[in-house]
């Protein structure tokens, strides 16, 4: 984004409370309305209004938190809810420049019942907003989402467009740092929309940026470049250096990545530049950190070895400016640096028995699952072996048919007993390693033997929830609750559950789902439909492959695309897709393993709720699966 998000929030509560725009903090402001203050001679509301004012304009997090709860105080002895709104929004703000998010979110939460409690729906909304960037920040992409929405539903016909503007402007940036780009520029639009009627045109530059930077990020050079020119001139003539800067380092690392070095050194220079003239500290030491890699990448050791060296010391220049902020409130008899290394020391030994102590009990809570399923599928086997003698003894001529069942049957235990297998070897081998790397005292490999059994849990879920599907849908008790459902609102449900997945094996998951589009189903039977499809694609897609789910309605049908670019399936093995066989299981591109359920899955599923499901592949090129469901009741 064109800028950081703390900028952006005191940006937001500028805009939603005093109707005034700030091109940044003004802590000489902030000195001479604390003189004022502590002068005396003030009204009720006049001091009121001055800790507002300070609250905002002070670039010291301590002194922003001092004086917001002097003003949650006074405003709750005058019964002003509002004023006292806005204390725990600052106080919200506070906590969270200083990094103890939990005391921020507490106190958004308070401000929240306040609001919600004197029916003051667009006051609720305004602390969402903060709430939302605050999710943001923290990179809980999901909950921000879902704040964002709140935002905009208790928004629509109760503000004007220059906040609507500002509420698209920062969900557009969650959905920018979410690397959900075509979102965040569908949301940068409406931003822009909205933005032409407001008088402050700073909001439209901010909008524009956001566009800008999600336009590069997929390759739309061109067009990220007119929006972004656009936003800078609005920001030269505001003399929003902060921004621009800030806006032309973000612009050229994003260069950088797609690989467009000139144009990336050019950006980066500017922007370098202007956060030099006006001691922007913070864009100074990203402008050198990036100008140093793109150096380094066209082969200009010198310059690329000269902006480290400056990196590095302006990011020791901000370290050493918060520990000089740290030591004045400290009181302690003991030696400072003492104290933080004893710190460190009982920190990193916490970090550490809390890796092993939640590494074992995942790995015990898994043996403990597999043991329950195994002597639960037992059971069964039993139960229907007694109940294929009794039927072959009394009904001789279903004798055959019978059989074939008790086949199938028998294949099916055996794939579910070579396939558990694997997973509950791994987790002993898990164990092996948590118990040798303790010894050796190898803690920071237990991170990834954390990641490793993460990982290991995430596929023996997934094989346990499609067991366990296939299992109740024999039985013919598989609810089915059908209900309108909102596709839109399913992929981005289904976005979440495979973004980690996708990006382990660097292939683009993309969803073009239109935001109306729904269809008559039972929610849960069609999540596994397209939770199956997705993962049989990852299984079967090359790095650096692509994966499209695109829904479209087509007269009484809504119809569902999964599209990916992997290895294809023969044509001899089309025919028997969707029905469950021995040996049809396969390795995926990076080893992966299944019982070959899902698509059978699918493929009933589709059925129970009224549709169909059909197939297309090409060996070498990729796979298309087409799912068709009921768009009405």
């Amino acid at each position: 984004m064109s800028i950081s998000v703390i900028r952006m929030t005191v940006l937001f509560v500028i805009l939603c409370f005093f109707s005034k725009i700030s091109k940044s903090q003004n802590q000489p402001l902030a000195d001479s309305l604390i003189i004022v203050l502590e002068q005396g001679g003030l009204s009720e509301a006049q001091r009121l209004d001055l800790l507002k004012r300070i609250g905002n304009e002070s670039t010291s997090p301590n002194e922003s938190l001092t004086y917001s709860k002097l003003l949650i105080k006074e405003a709750k002895a005058l019964d002003d809810y509002k004023s006292t709104i806005l204390g725990y929004i600052g106080l919200g703000g506070g906590y969270k420049q200083i990094g103890k998010l939990t005391q921020a979110l507490e106190a958004y939460l308070e401000a929240a019942e306040i609001a919600s409690s004197n029916n003051d729906l667009v006051s609720q909304a305004d602390v969402y907003a903060n709430i939302a960037l605050l999710y943001t920040s923290n990179e809980d992409y999901q909950k921000a989402f879902d704040y964002h929405r709140q935002v905009l539903d208790l928004y629509i016909n109760r503000v004007d467009s220059q906040r609507l503007s500002m509420a698209y402007i920062n969900y557009s940036y969650a959905a920018y740092r979410a690397s959900m780009y075509d979102s965040a520029i569908s949301l940068s639009d409406k931003a822009i929309y909205f933005a032409q009627f407001s008088e402050y045109d700073l909001i439209l530059a901010y909008a524009q940026s956001n566009k800008a930077l999600a336009l590069a990020k997929i390759g739309r050079f061109s067009e990220a470049e007119d929006q972004l020119m656009a936003a800078m001139q609005i920001m030269e003539s505001n003399e929003d250096h902060y921004g621009l800067s800030d806006c032309l380092i973000e612009i050229g690392g994003v260069y950088l990545e797609q690989g467009s070095l000139k144009k990336a050194i050019s950006n980066l220079e500017k922007g370098y530049q202007i956060a030099m003239s006006h001691g922007l500290i913070e864009q100074i030491q990203n402008g050198a950190k990036s100008l140093s890699a793109t150096y380094l990448e066209v082969g200009d050791a010198n310059k690329a070895l000269d902006f480290q060296s400056k990196y590095y010391n302006y990011r020791d220049s901000l370290i050493n400016t918060e520990k000089i902020r740290e030591l004045a409130d400290l009181r302690t008899d003991f030696e400072v640096g003492q104290k933080q290394i004893e710190v460190d020391l009982l920190e990193q030994e916490k970090r550490t028995q809390q890796i092993v102590g939640y590494a074992m009990v995942a790995v015990i809570l898994l043996i403990v699952i597999l043991v329950i399923v195994v002597y639960r599928t037992s059971k069964q086997r039993q139960l229907v072996n007694t109940q294929l003698a009794r039927q072959n003894a009394t009904v001789e001529s279903q004798r055959d048919q019978l059989e074939g069942l008790n086949n199938t049957k028998d294949r099916f235990f055996s794939i579910i007993s070579h396939d558990l297998r694997g997973p509950v070897n791994a987790f002993a081998g898990v164990a092996e390693l948590i118990r040798y790397y303790v010894k050796d005292k190898a803690y920071d490999e237990l991170v990834e033997v954390t990641e490793h059994i993460d990982q290991s849990s995430s596929q023996l879920s997934a094989l346990l929830d499609n067991l366990l599907n296939w299992a109740v849908s024999q039985q013919g008790e598989f609810p089915y609750s059908p209900e309108q459902v909102n596709i839109s609102e399913m992929t981005t449900e289904l976005q979440g559950v495979f973004q980690n997945m996708s990006s382990a094996k660097n292939i683009q998951l993309r969803f073009e789902v239109p935001a109306d589009t729904s269809a008559w189903i039972d929610r849960n039977s069609a999540m596994t439909i397209f939770r199956n499809l997705i993962g049989n694609a990852l299984k079967f897609t090359e790095s650096e492959g692509t994966i499209t789910l695109s829904a479209a309605i087509s007269e009484a049908q809504t119809i569902i695309v999964v599209r990916d670019t992997g290895v294809g399936i023969p044509a001899d093995k089309l025919s028997s897709l969707f029905q469950l066989q021995e040996k049809k299981s396969t390795w995926g591109t990076d080893g992966e393993k299944g019982l070959g359920l899902g698509l059978q899955l699918a493929y009933e599923f589709a059925a129970m709720n009224h549709g169909t499901i059909s197939v297309e592949s090409e060996v070498g090129v990729g796979t298309t699966f087409t799912v068709a469901l009921p768009t009405k009741n």
